[in-house]
C-alpha cells in the first residue's frame, strides 16, 4: 500500500527556543540555590529541567522555502511539514528533508538503436521535481538515482520507436519531429516516476547523431535518399507542368499537335524542367514539320 504525502504543521520554533533557554537559566539558578541551601530538592529539580531543555533542543528544525521536511516516529510517517520557517516539534522525530525544487539532469550519450536497427547516439534533458515527498522517501530507495535510471532506461526505449531521419512527411522520425518525440518522452518518464511521488516537467533530446562506426556510411546514405527524394519532387512538378500546358493549348485551340509532335514536346519539356544546367534554345525558322 502505497503512502500519501499528510501536510504537517509543527509548533512555532522561537517560544519553544525561548523556554529552553529559560529553563536552562532556571536549572543553574537552581544549582546555585540547592548550594547555598544545601536543598537536595532544588538540586534534584534543576538537574530534571535542564535535562528536559536538552531533550527539548533537537525538536527546533528550519524548514527552508520549497522544501520539506518528513517526519517519522518510531519507524511510523507521522508527516510532512512545508511551511517555511522555524519549527518545533516532537524531539523523537527523525525530519529527513527533501528538496522540492525544479532539477534538472542530462543522461549519459546511450548508444541505441533506432526504429530502422541503426545505432545512434542520444542524449536528452530532464526537468523534474518533486511534489509528492512521502512517496519519494518510502516507495524507492534513493528517488535522485531511480529518476536518473528510469529516465535513461524510457530514453533508450523511446529511441527504437523512432527511425533517425525519414522523407516521408507522414513519418515521424528522431530528427524531423523534435516536438512528438519530445511529448512521447515526457509521458513516457511520467509513466515510469509517477510512483517516486515525481513530476517530470520537461524532457527533450539534446544530443542525436550516428554511431562513429557508421556515422561516415550514413552520411552518404542520407545524401543519396535527400537527392533521390528532391529529384522525385522535380519529376513530380515536371509531369505536372507538362500536363498543364497540353491542355491550355489544347484547350485555348493554339496550336493542334499529333501524337508524335506532343511526344517531342514532351520530351524537350521534361529535358528543359529536370536539367541540372540551364538548356540553350534552338529556333525553329521553318515550319513546324521541317
Amino acid at each position: 500500500m502505497s503512502l500519501i504525502e499528510n501536510p504537517r504543521t509543527g509548533i512555532p520554533g522561537l517560544p519553544v527556543l525561548l523556554a529552553i533557554i529559560v529553563g536552562f537559566v532556571v536549572s543553574i539558578l537552581l544549582f546555585i540555590g540547592a548550594d547555598a541551601s544545601d536543598s537536595a530538592v532544588l538540586g534534584i529539580l534543576g538537574v530534571l529541567i535542564l535535562i528536559a531543555s536538552i531533550i527539548d533542543m533537537p525538536g527546533l528544525f528550519v524548514v527552508e522555502p520549497n522544501e520539506g521536511r518528513v517526519l517519522i516516529l518510531f519507524g511510523k510517517y507521522r508527516g510532512t511539514v512545508r511551511t517555511s520557517g522555524w519549527h518545533w516539534v516532537n524531539p523523537f522525530h527523525v525530519k529527513k528533508r527533501v528538496s522540492l525544487r525544479i532539477r534538472n539532469f542530462e543522461t549519459e550519450h546511450l548508444k541505441v538503436n533506432d526504429l530502422d536497427g541503426n545505432p545512434v547516439e542520444i542524449a536528452a534533458v530532464v526537468v523534474w521535481r518533486v511534489v509528492d515527498t512521502a512517496e519519494a522517501i518510502f516507495e524507492v530507495d534513493d528517488y535522485v538515482n531511480y529518476v536518473h535510471v528510469q529516465s535513461e532506461s524510457a530514453l533508450r526505449n523511446m529511441a527504437t520507436h523512432y527511425p533517425y531521419d525519414t522523407h516521408h512527411e507522414e513519418r515521424d522520425s528522431l530528427r524531423g519531429s523534435t516536438d512528438k518525440v519530445a511529448e512521447k518522452l515526457n509521458a513516457e518518464i511520467q509513466a515510469r516516476l509517477q510512483k517516486a511521488g515525481v513530476e517530470v516537467i520537461e524532457a527533450r533530446i539534446t544530443h542525436l547523431a550516428y554511431a562513429a562506426e557508421i556515422a561516415s556510411a550514413m552520411l552518404q546514405r542520407q545524401q543519396a535518399a535527400a537527392i533521390i527524394a528532391a529529384r522525385t519532387k522535380i519529376v513530380e512538378g515536371a509531369v505536372s507542368m507538362v500536363q498543364m500546358a497540353l491542355e491550355r493549348l489544347a484547350q485555348d485551340k493554339i496550336v493542334e499537335l499529333d501524337e508524335e509532335r506532343k511526344a517531342a514536346m514532351v520530351s524537350n519539356l521534361l529535358v528543359v524542367l529536370c536539367g541540372e544546367h540551364g538548356t540553350q534554345p534552338v529556333v525553329n525558322t521553318g515550319t513546324l514539320y521541317t
